[in-house]
Order: C-alpha cells, then structure tokens, then sequence
C-alpha cells in the first residue's frame, strides 16, 4: 500500500481508493480486495450522460436536440441537455416504489420517462439545477431509442470502449440487499469496482471531445453543473452517490490528468470520503474541495 492512500481512518470498514495520474494507478484497501465490487449508486448517472453523449452523436443529434425529436410520444419542449444536466425543472413527483410497479420489461424505461413529463414543472427549464433522479430515468428512455437497443445494451457499448471489466447490473453472489428496479437502473443501477471506476476517468480524459461535453457547466444555480457532473473550482468534477449500506465518490482533475474514486459500505462515510479525497488532491491543485464533496449529498 502506498503511504499516501494509508487508509487507516476507514479501519472496522470495508473502503477501496484509487488514484490515476497520467495513467499512473494507485490503490489501497481496507477490509475488502482492491477489486471489491460496490454498488455505485448516484455514479451511474456520469456512464448514463456519457453514453447518452455518444449515442446523439453517432445518430447526428445536437445536445440542445429537442426530447420530443427523439421520443416523439413524450409532449415536452424539454432538450437533451437539460435532462442530462438536471437543469428541465421538473417536478420531483415519481417515486421509487411508483417506478418499481412499471415491472421488468424493455418497456419500463419509457413508461417511467412518461410519469417524469407528467409530473409537471416547477421551474422553468433551463433556469437552475436541482437534483431529480427522474431526470435520469427520462435519459435511460433516450439512451434506448438512440441505440435501438435495451437500456443495458446501450450502456455496455459505453463500458466495452472504456475497457471495464466488473461493471453492470448483475449482482455479485456475495451481496446484500433488494433488488434495484429496471427504471431506475440509468439513475443509480450499477455495480463497479475501483479499478473500473479509474479505467472510466481515464478514458474520458483521453477523450476530449466527450469530456468537454460533459465538464461544461450548464446551469450555474445554486451549484455549477455539467452532465451528470458537479463542476467546482479550477475545473475539478466531483460526485457522490448512496444506497443503504453503500457510499462512493469520484473526483476528477482535467487539466492535471488526475483522478480518484472511492467505495466504502457505509452510509454515512460521506464527510470522511470528502476529507481523505480532499487531502489527496489539495497538494496538487491548491482547491479545496472537501466541502463541496460533502454539501453534494446525493
């Protein structure tokens, strides 16, 4: 284990970290093997927008492409963009258990992006971010008429170009848990490992046309948000996702071809992920972001 990814103040915990710099890996783990898998939760939604990204352009689309150009059966002035960027101010009026009745078949994803439309606004689009996994269930459906294939085959075109060998939607036999419905995989679905997650950044940060897509901020209020990225200071990516008995992060650094994850199975490690992924980061770019990992409670 290298000194600097001690991961001691995670003792009792299972917990995995990796850095990349310039494609140089380190990793550390603590109660769990480097290639542990994890559910990633929230973390699902940056393989989403990517692979939504590829898809548009591969089928000639725009990003400011209209929804309904797309998914004619859906009545919304609502863009491509402002889904991915959680800026189409929706109300959040879709439960889980709602989508979770919509069962398992290749259909779910567009009844559950008819329940998001219906739902209404609350704000006018465009005019700020606010965290909605509807959004994302809204994506999956585009994901799938883009391709024309399912959901999960779409996304594995993604994962197969990144070289990821342990992500997806097929739980390890080991794991614990209920089962994550089908509507709700492009929001939060995926299982991943450490080494995946540092095989993802590193191939968006050799793509640069795709990262750049992704790392523009599009909305500005109350925080800078890209595709399905918060942007903080000096250009820094940052996310977190949870689901009960799991917490993961990742961090990203372009302009320094750097990068971290980080998988724990607790909940509540959320503050001290932000603390140890800060103090990894901060000699390198002098930004503090600690604070922001940490406000950005998925």
């Amino acid at each position: 284990m290298d000194a600097e990814l001690d991961l001691a103040a995670f003792a009792g915990l299972g917990a995995v970290v990796g850095v990349s710099q310039h494609g140089k890996r380190s990793m550390a783990a603590t109660g769990v093997a480097v290639d542990a898998p994890f559910r990633i939760a929230s973390l699902s939604k940056t393989f989403t927008a990517a692979a939504t990204v590829r898809a548009l352009q591969d089928k000639g689309f725009a990003l400011q492409a209209p929804v309904a150009d797309i998914l004619p059966e859906l009545d919304t002035a609502l863009t491509v963009e402002q889904v991915l960027a959680q800026s189409t101010g929706l109300k959040q009026t879709v439960a889980a258990a709602t989508v979770a009745a919509l069962g398992e078949g290749d259909e779910v994803f567009l009844e559950a992006a008819k329940l998001v439309i219906a739902g209404g606004q609350e704000y006018p689009p465009g005019d700020r971010w606010s965290y909605y996994n509807g959004n994302y269930f809204l994506a999956g459906a585009l994901l799938t008429r883009l391709t024309g294939e399912t959901f999960e085959e779409g996304l594995a075109k993604l994962t197969s170009a990144a070289g990821l060998m342990a992500t997806g939607f097929t739980a390890p036999e080991s794991s614990a848990g209920a089962a994550y419905p089908r509507a709700r995989r492009p929001s939060g679905g995926l299982w991943s490992t450490v080494p995946d997650l540092l095989s993802f950044c590193e191939f968006l940060l050799r793509d640069k046309g795709l990262l750049g897509e992704i790392s523009t901020p599009r909305v500005w209020t109350p925080l800078a948000y890209g595709l399905a990225w918060a942007v903080g200071p000096a250009g820094m990516l940052y996310l977190n996702g949870r689901l009960p008995g799991y917490r993961a992060a990742m961090l990203l650094s372009p302009g320094d071809e750097w990068a971290a994850a980080m998988l724990v199975n607790d909940t509540d490690a959320l503050p001290a992920i932000a603390e140890y992924l800060d103090g990894l980061q901060r000699p390198l770019t002098g930004v503090p972001m600690a604070g922001l990992i940490d406000r950005f409670a998925a």
